[in-house]
């Protein structure tokens, strides 16, 4: 019988801001900056307001401390195999904030340049509705296609389970969630319909090798 081995896994990291305080702090942050600079930049946000991205410099000490928790979340998933040469990576951090209302949404990007991307939620902007047609969801497109679907739309590839691989898996955010993916992973925010408003902060994290000196 054949086997079928699923090769070259896209890591996805996962994981939870554990200070209601520094969650709250960082809101009144870019709150004040949305009210200090409204017009903001245009990127990839259909409508929102998106910050400069020099969020380490305005945030301050709690910009800098989820900084820290995004390198110390890349550092766990990865392996460095020129350590025992001598050779030594830090991460060097690009961070801005994200607020949407309704209708509000992200169009399919990815972060040159970068190794990591992160994105942090403040505040998820349901205001605890469940109902799933709020949208607001993390979509992530898989990097082989669509180019294998243009030719043959109808064949999928089975997934370990047997079931069909999911091309365009989506995230719902809930506050305190914190997520990362390779910088190269198309990425984009479905409209969001909720009732509050959605405030997020999105990290990129450049791999920039150490000098002897640790710097």
């Amino acid at each position: 019988m054949a086997e079928t081995r699923h090769l070259f896994s896209t890591p996805f990291v996962i994981d939870t801001l554990r200070s209601p305080e520094g969650i709250a702090h960082l809101k009144n942050l870019i709150m004040a900056e949305k009210a200090r600079d409204q017009d903001g930049v245009q990127i990839s946000n259909i409508g929102g307001w998106h910050s400069n991205t020099q969020m380490l410099e305005w945030g301050g000490e709690a910009a800098r401390a989820l900084a820290l928790k995004a390198m110390d979340m890349a550092d766990a998933a990865m392996i460095n195999v020129g350590a025992d040469q001598g050779r030594e990576y830090g991460w060097v951090p690009e961070m801005w904030a994200n607020v949407s209302t309704k209708g509000n949404a992200n169009q399919y990007h990815t972060h040159p340049g970068s190794f990591w991307s992160a994105v942090a939620y403040i505040d998820d902007g349901y205001e605890g509705d469940p109902d799933a047609g709020l949208g607001g969801e993390l979509q992530l497109l898989d990097p082989r296609m669509p180019m294998v679907r243009m030719t043959v739309p109808d064949l999928r590839f089975k997934d370990v389970d047997g079931g069909l691989q999911n091309n365009e898996p989506m995230v719902r955010p809930h506050t305190g969630l914190i997520v990362m993916f390779p910088s190269w992973l198309q990425h984009s925010v479905r409209a969001f319909y909720g009732r509050g408003t959605r405030i997020s902060i999105a990290i990129n994290l450049v791999a920039g090798a150490k000098t002897r000196g640790g710097n």
